[in-house]
């Protein structure tokens, strides 16, 4: 069967098919209308996605709109139910004006945002961060402690995978190859116990964090790379599925993810959006929030608390490979 490589699987859906071994000769077959008519559907609505925004309009022509970008740490119906809460919360505390979350198909099409200065704030991973910088963009927070940003590399339990080098000659699944605590890091931990990412290994580059998990519950990848809250996630909403899985290595810890404003953003609304993130974990409301995104919550930065990753990067592109956004 081949690697999906599919944003918005629907994982609900998928359990309609038994996979007992008097009906595997449907599966393929089942899999591939699925996939066919997945397919489809994104194609007839690409013009409608390319750059989707999620959120309520004002109609109100006098009400400037920011948009709050956040890279793909779900899929795009799944990361509006986690993030959709925090626009609400910013919504609620900044007066005059409205945040709209906005959401994006695949690694690619967020990066492309960010390199074109679209949304005025974004929430990109610590590579992305790096990257955005050089487009004018400046972290005001970082989105989660450190200890949590490392990368999982999963596998099935009935599986015969033992030691690094047993994943020779195999596919591995990553959400994208700039994914940096699901793709770069664990890449590096495969080179640093003997394995040749570039040569050794297929790599499967498979758009979502989900999809990654998936591809290793379905046998069509030895392993998959992700990180712990998608992680987690999976686990309280498909038990069953992740009750076949499990964690076999898990790589150092790096930086969170950050977040980050637009150069040209009046200084009182970043500070404004700055006090929430920093408040959140005073309130309620706010908690709720935290623990719907699986962060502990947001601590305060700057650019400078990002020069670890540069460190990495540097160190990373030399030993195993190049870090490239497709154009």
């Amino acid at each position: 069967m081949a690697g999906i490589n599919e944003k918005y699987i629907n994982l609900s859906k998928l359990r309609r098919f038994k996979f007992s071994p008097l009906k595997k000769c449907y599966y393929p077959i089942c899999w591939a209308l699925v996939m066919m008519a997945t397919q489809m559907n994104c194609q007839n609505r690409s013009d409608k996605i390319e750059n989707p925004k999620y959120g309520n309009t004002n109609s109100s022509q006098s009400v400037t709109v920011y948009h709050f970008a956040v890279h793909p740490l779900h899929n795009p119906t799944k990361l509006i139910a986690v993030y959709e809460p925090l626009m609400i919360y910013f919504n609620q505390k900044i007066k005059g004006v409205q945040f709209v979350l906005e959401a994006s198909r695949d690694y690619d099409n967020f990066e492309h945002k960010y390199l074109a200065r679209k949304p005025e704030f974004i929430l990109p991973n610590p590579w992305q961060t790096i990257q955005a910088m050089n487009s004018g963009y400046h972290v005001i927070a970082i989105a989660g402690e450190a200890k949590d940003f490392k990368g999982l590399i999963i596998v099935r339990k009935d599986g015969s995978i033992k030691k690094p080098t047993d994943l020779i000659g195999k596919k591995i699944s990553y959400p994208s190859n700039t994914a940096l605590a699901a793709c770069i890091m664990p890449q590096y931990f495969l080179f640093t116990q003997g394995v040749n990412v570039n040569k050794d290994i297929q790599n499967q580059y498979v758009g979502s964090q989900e999809s990654s998990i998936m591809n290793v519950y379905l046998k069509n990848t030895s392993a998959g790379a992700t990180w712990p809250p998608p992680w987690r996630t999976f686990q309280k909403d498909f038990p069953r599925e992740a009750a076949e899985l499990k964690v076999i290595w898990e790589t150092e810890s790096l930086i969170n993810n950050s977040v980050m404003v637009r150069d040209d953003i009046p200084d009182h609304i970043k500070n404004q959006v700055y006090k929430c993130l920093m408040g959140l974990q005073n309130t309620e409301q706010g908690k709720q929030i935290l623990a719907t995104m699986e962060t502990a919550g947001f601590l305060s930065a700057d650019d400078k608390s990002y020069d670890i990753v540069k460190k990495y990067v540097v160190r990373f592109e030399k030993e195993v490979r190049k870090i490239t956004t497709k154009k």
